[in-house]
């Protein structure tokens, strides 16, 4: 009975993602106490990327370079692993789109918020901003933005994006894709 109060707690204690209405810009103010360690992207569409060769093939065929395999065998999982569980098209529909996964570092305790701002096919220029704040934040943390469903099959693919870590209203690291300007 604890334990199930227990994860009760620690999931309703899950960052939550703030969508915002307008995006202000700031100041930046960069800090080698904060760093973007890897990111990780993937577009979930509506028709899978026809693949190449076969792991087993890939292999047999080119040992020197036996990556080009693993590449297409952990796109087919990613793929797989993100519809687990769809089971209709209105299912699946809610989860193709963009998906961002951003690891981050704080050498020291702050209040630290997330934003990733992007900017969609059809809506050109136009700034969309989501971000989830962390009170006290110290060591390694894994944070994942998506842009799924209705925003991605009306508004299209994220075009360019950039991530910020922001403390007291100022950028303190920053990771971009190389279309942002």
């Amino acid at each position: 009975m604890i334990l199930a109060l227990l994860g009760a707690a620690s999931l309703s204690a899950a960052p939550q993602v703030k969508i915002l209405t307008k995006v202000n810009p700031l100041p930046v103010a960069l800090s080698d106490d904060f760093q973007f360690r890897k990111t990780k992207l993937f577009e979930l569409t509506v028709n899978p990327p026809k693949a190449r060769k076969s792991l087993s093939q890939s292999l047999s065929t080119n040992p020197d370079n036996p990556t080009a395999g693993i590449a297409a065998a952990s796109l087919g999982f990613e793929r797989t692993y993100r519809l687990h569980g769809a089971i209709t098209n209105a299912d699946k529909n809610e989860r193709y789109g963009n998906y961002f996964d951003f690891f981050w570092r704080v050498k020291r305790p702050a209040n630290v918020t997330i934003r990733l701002e992007y900017r969609q096919e059809k809506l050109r220029s136009f700034v969309q901003a989501r971000e989830i704040s962390y009170p006290n934040a110290k060591g390694n943390y894994k944070t994942e933005f998506t842009v799924i469903g209705d925003d991605y099959l009306q508004d299209g693919r994220v075009i360019a994006w950039r991530c910020l870590l922001i403390e007291n209203g100022k950028i303190v690291a920053e990771n971009r894709s190389y279309l942002w300007e």
